[in-house]
């Protein structure tokens, strides 16, 4: 076949190809943009868990969530450092939030820099930032460790 024996144009054939490559484009960056805005939900669920069970008052259940092992009481000895007593003073109802009437999980990111401890940014954890009882001028910051899921207080 040389050059003067090509098939004739074909603007429907053209314009099929042309539509499906458009589709395909669309389709990849709108994945790409779910990816991104998805990037941190399984720490965000995490801490929406966890102030759920805070506004329940399962305090127990919440302060499970926070160390990532629903069986914390069968050896309480392993979270000597932050005691449910400890968990208790900061989150339970005397704690700087008082009650949980509402929340609102807000986002999450990883912080830039790093501050030489356990929360530093090779560690890959996230902050999540929670509106709680809505306090607008004061959020939560709660730690995530992508790793194993606990929570923790955010440095940031």
């Amino acid at each position: 076949m040389t050059l003067f024996e090509t098939k004739p144009y074909d603007p429907v054939a053209a314009r099929k190809k042309r539509n499906l490559i458009i589709s395909i484009v669309a389709l990849v960056v709108i994945l790409a943009l779910l990816a991104w805005n998805f990037r941190h939900w399984p720490e965000e669920h995490e801490v929406d868990q966890f102030f759920a069970a805070l506004q329940q008052k399962d305090y127990e259940k919440a302060y499970g969530i926070w160390n990532h092992d629903p069986n914390w009481k069968q050896h309480p000895e392993k979270y000597a450092n932050y005691t449910f007593g400890s968990f208790m003073q900061d989150w339970g109802p005397g704690g700087e939030w008082g009650l949980i009437k509402s929340y609102h999980v807000d986002g999450s990111a990883v912080p830039k820099g790093g501050t030489g401890t356990k929360f530093d940014v090779g560690s890959s954890g996230v902050v999540v930032v929670v509106t709680v009882n809505e306090r607008v001028a004061q959020k939560a910051h709660i730690w995530v460790e992508k790793s194993d899921k606990t929570l923790g207080f955010s440095p940031y």
